[in-house]
C-alpha cells in the first residue's frame, strides 16, 4: 500500500483533506433527508449516532484495554466535551439546517477558529493580536454577504435569522469543544478520547430523543435510514478519527488550514446535488470567511 511509505506530514495532510470532504457532506445528507421525508432534527441526529455507535464502542474498548484507568477529572472532561461537541453542536446544527441553505450553514460553522480565538481571550487570559482582529472582521463580513444571498433566495427574514442563530450556536459549542480537546487528546490519545467523547454525545442524544419524541418516530422510510447510515460512516466516524489523527501528525493549525476546503466543497455539492442557487455574493462571502480562517491559522 503506497501510503505506508508516506511521511507523517504527508499522511496527516491527506487525512485532513479526507476529513474536510467527509464533514462538508454532512449538511448535504441532512438536507437530502429533510427533502425525502418529514423527519425532525432530533430523530435524524439520533439515527446518525445509533448507526455510528458500534464503531465508537469498538475503538473505545480497544484503545482503553491497555491504557491506564480514567480519573474523575478525565471523566468530567469527557462528559463536558462530549456534551459540547458532537451532541450540542450537532443538535443546534441540524435544527438550523431546517431554515438555511447548506452553503450558509457551512460558512457560519467555519467561524469556529475565530470563536476559539475569542474564547482564549475571554476565558484563558490571551490577548487579541491585530491579525486576529482582521480575521474576525473578514470572517463576519463574509457571513454577512452569504446571509444576504440566503435572504434574497428565501425571501423570509425570520426563518433565515432563526437558522443563522442555531448554526452560530453550533459553531460556538464546537469552538468550546476544540478549546478543551487539545489537552484531552494529548492526555488520553486521539482514538481513545474521540471514541469516549462520542459515546457521551451518543448517550446525550438518545436521552434527548427519549425525552422529546415517541419511539414510533424511529419508524422512517428507507431513504432516511440510508442517509442516517451514510452520515454516520462518511460524515461522522471516518472524518472524526481522520481529523484527530491529522491533528496528531501535523498540528491543529495546519489541520484547520486544510479544513478551509470544507465550505467550498459544501457550496459546490449544495449547488450540484441540492440545486441550491449560487451567486457572486455567496462566493464572495466564502472567500472572505476562508481568508479570515487562513489569517488566524497562520503561525
Amino acid at each position: 500500500m503506497p501510503w505506508k511509505d508516506w511521511s507523517a506530514e504527508r499522511l496527516g495532510v491527506a487525512l485532513a483533506v479526507l476529513a474536510a470532504l467527509g464533514f462538508s457532506f454532512k449538511a448535504i445528507f441532512v438536507k437530502l433527508a429533510y427533502a425525502a421525508a418529514p423527519v425532525d432534527a432530533v430523530t435524524l441526529l439520533s439515527l446518525r449516532m445509533v448507526f455510528a455507535l458500534p464503531a465508537f464502542l469498538w475503538v473505545g474498548f480497544v484503545a482503553s484495554r491497555s491504557a491506564p484507568p480514567l480519573t474523575r477529572h478525565d471523566w468530567g472532561m469527557l462528559v463536558a466535551l462530549g456534551l459540547l461537541g458532537y451532541y450540542g453542536a450537532s443538535i443546534l446544527d441540524f435544527i438550523g439546517l431546517q431554515y438555511i441553505s447548506a452553503g450558509l450553514e457551512r460558512l457560519i460553522l467555519f467561524t469556529y477558529p475565530t470563536l476559539t480565538v475569542l474564547i482564549g481571550v475571554l476565558f484563558m487570559g490571551k490577548s487579541l493580536t491585530r491579525r486576529e482582529i482582521g480575521s474576525l472582521l473578514l470572517s463576519y463580513a463574509g457571513i454577512g454577504l452569504a446571509f444576504a444571498h440566503d435572504l434574497q433566495v428565501a425571501g423570509e427574514m425570520t426563518a433565515v435569522l432563526v437558522g443563522v442563530a442555531f448554526v452560530f450556536g453550533s459553531s460556538l459549542s464546537y469552538a468550546f469543544y476544540l478549546s478543551g480537546s487539545a489537552p484531552a487528546i494529548q492526555r488520553l490519545g486521539a482514538a481513545r478520547f474521540t471514541a469516549l467523547a462520542m459515546l457521551v454525545s451518543t448517550l446525550a442524544t438518545q436521552l434527548h430523543f427519549v425525552a422529546t419524541q415517541p419511539l414510533s418516530a424511529l419508524i422512517q422510510p428507507l431513504p432516511i435510514y440510508a442517509y442516517g447510515a451514510a452520515m454516520a460512516l462518511f460524515s461522522t466516524v471516518l472524518p472524526v478519527f481522520m481529523q484527530s489523527a491529522a491533528i496528531r501528525r501535523i498540528g491543529s493549525a495546519k489541520a484547520v488550514l486544510i479544513g478551509t476546503l470544507g465550505p467550498i466543497l459544501t457550496i459546490f455539492f449544495g449547488w450540484w446535488l441540492l440545486a441550491e442557487p449560487l451567486s457572486a455574493a455567496q462566493l464572495g462571502g466564502a472567500a472572505l470567511v476562508l481568508a479570515g480562517v487562513l489569517l488566524v491559522s497562520r503561525r
